[in-house]
C-alpha cells in the first residue's frame, strides 16, 4: 500500500511538473510577443512582424510530441514554434533586430528564424511554401532508414495552395513521416474561412488523399499534446503521413500593417475568454496544483528572460558593409 502511495504521490509530482512547464512555455511565446509589439513600435525592429498571441497552445502542445532529432518547418508567423522548439530567447530576438548574433545571423529577421543545431528548418514567408520542404526532409529520412518525424506547421491559407495538395498527395503516395499541422485561425490574411474555402472543415481535405486526420481544440494545449502524441506515434509507426488541424484563433492582426477590418471586437473578446493561458492557469488552480504565488514566479522568471533577451539583441553588432556579398554565392 505505502509503495503504491508513493508510486501515486511520484506520478502526480510528475504531472504537476509538466503542466507547469506547458504553463511556462506558453507565457515565455505570450510575453515574448508582447516584447516585440513594443519594441517594433519603438522602431527597434523593422520589416515585417507577425504575432502569436492566442496559439500558443498549438505550437507548445505539438512540441511534447517531438524528440530533438526531428525536424520542424515553420510559417512566417514562427516565434512561436521556434521558442517551443528550443531556440533561444535571446538569439531570437537579436535575429528580430537584425544583429549578427541573430540565429539567421540577423538576415533572415522576423519571418526566417532558423537554427540547425534544434533542427528548427525555417520560419517561411510564402505561404504553403514549408510543406514541399517538409516532403523533401522526409524522403531523405525515409530513403536513409532514419526514424525520425518532420512536422511542418501552416495556416488554413496555404490549405488553398496547390503546394498543399502536391505534399498531402507525395507524403501519402510515398507513406513518408509528415506531421501535417494546421493551425486555422479562420481567417488566413483577412478573408473568413466560410466565404473563401467550399470545405471549410479543413480535416477533411485528408480524406482525398487517403491521410489520417483529426481536428483539436487549438485553444487547449493539453487536448493538443494529446492528439500530437497520437499522431506522432502514428507516424512513426510507420504508417505514412497525419494531419493535424488544430482551431485556434489569434489576437492580434495578421501582421503590423493589417486594419482588421474583417473581424468585429466582440468575436476577438470572446475568444480572449478561450485565451490558452487563462484555461490552463484555471484548471492548475481548480486542481490544487498551483496558486497565485506560483504564477507570479513564472512571471519573474519570463520577464527575466525576455529582458536578458533584449539586453543581448541590444548589444549585439552589425553586419559589416563587406560581409553584404557573403553568402550570395557559393565559396566552393
Amino acid at each position: 500500500m505505502l509503495t503504491e502511495m508513493m508510486a501515486d504521490q511520484a506520478q502526480s509530482d510528475l504531472e504537476r511538473a509538466h503542466h507547469l512547464h506547458l504553463l511556462h512555455e506558453m507565457l515565455r511565446i505570450r510575453r515574448f510577443e508582447e516584447k516585440c509589439y513594443e519594441l517594433y513600435m519603438a522602431a527597434k525592429i523593422r520589416g515585417f512582424l507577425h504575432l502569436y498571441d492566442g496559439e500558443e497552445a498549438v505550437a507548445v502542445g505539438v512540441m511534447q510530441a517531438l524528440r530533438p532529432e526531428d525536424a520542424v518547418i515553420a510559417t512566417y508567423r514562427e516565434h512561436g514554434q521556434a521558442l517551443a522548439r528550443g531556440v533561444g530567447m535571446d538569439v531570437s530576438m537579436a535575429e528580430m533586430y537584425g544583429k549578427q548574433e541573430g540565429c539567421a545571423r540577423g538576415r533572415g529577421g522576423s519571418m526566417h528564424l532558423f537554427d540547425a543545431a534544434t533542427h528548427f528548418y525555417g520560419g517561411n514567408a510564402i505561404v504553403g511554401g514549408g510543406l514541399p520542404l517538409a516532403v523533401g526532409l522526409a524522403l531523405a529520412d525515409k530513403m536513409q532508414h532514419r526514424p525520425h518525424v518532420t512536422c511542418c506547421f501552416f495556416g488554413d491559407g496555404a490549405v488553398q495552395e496547390g503546394e498543399f495538395h502536391e505534399s498531402m498527395n507525395l507524403a501519402a503516395l510515398w507513406q513518408l513521416p509528415v506531421l501535417f499541422v494546421c493551425e486555422n485561425n479562420l481567417y488566413a490574411m483577412g478573408v473568413p474561412l466560410e466565404i473563401s474555402d467550399a470545405v471549410p472543415e479543413l480535416v477533411r481535405k485528408a480524406d482525398a488523399y487517403n491521410v489520417a486526420a483529426t481536428a483539436v481544440d487549438g485553444m487547449d494545449v493539453l487536448a493538443v499534446e494529446e492528439a500530437a502524441i497520437q499522431a506522432v506515434n502514428y507516424v512513426r509507426s510507420g504508417l505514412g503521413p497525419y494531419f493535424l488541424e488544430c482551431r485556434t484563433y489569434r489576437f492580434r492582426a495578421h501582421s503590423m500593417f493589417d486594419a482588421e477590418l474583417y473581424r468585429t471586437k466582440a468575436e476577438l473578446e470572446e475568444w480572449k475568454q478561450r485565451d490558452p493561458i487563462i484555461l490552463l492557469t484555471r484548471l492548475l488552480q481548480e486542481q490544487g496544483v498551483m496558486d497565485a504565488a506560483d504564477m507570479a514566479e513564472l512571471e519573474k522568471q519570463v520577464a527575466a528572460e525576455v529582458d536578458e533577451a533584449v539586453a543581448f539583441a541590444e548589444a549585439g553588432t552589425w553586419e559589416p558593409v563587406a560581409d553584404l556579398e557573403r553568402f550570395v554565392y557559393s565559396e566552393r
